[in-house]
């Protein structure tokens, strides 16, 4: 098994705790169901947020999914770059897999879509 990173982003409509915590939910959910990852295998998982969410911690939304009760978490903020995403969620999980880093799904939903076409 080797330890991935695996990405992922969503945009919120506004600045408010219960658009924060379920953007945070849904766009963590997501990443584990298509990356098959059991909390057991994830080492860390890594937020950070634009200077424009302020309303709730991405972090505490993610705690309150009872298989991550244990998973470390942390939050950071983004440097305030002119002209970036708005309103935008970021994660890394850190995670052990047997998937091969080709094989792994990074997430972007909403406007954060935008960030990685590559990936669609």
């Amino acid at each position: 098994m080797a330890m991935r990173g695996i990405r992922g982003a969503i945009t919120v409509d506004e600045n408010s705790k219960e658009k924060i915590w379920s953007a945070a939910q849904l766009l963590v959910t997501k990443i584990l169901s298509l990356n098959e990852l059991r909390a057991e295998n994830i080492g860390a998982m890594i937020f950070s947020t634009t200077e424009d969410i302020t309303a709730a911690f991405p972090s505490s939304a993610v705690r309150q999914l009872p298989a991550l009760r244990l998973v470390p978490l942390f939050d950071t903020r983004e440097p305030a770059i002119e002209k970036s995403l708005t309103l935008c969620i970021r994660v890394l999980i850190l995670a052990d897999t047997d998937k091969a880093q080709n094989k792994i799904h990074h997430v972007y939903l909403g406007g954060a879509k935008n960030l990685r076409p590559d990936l669609d």
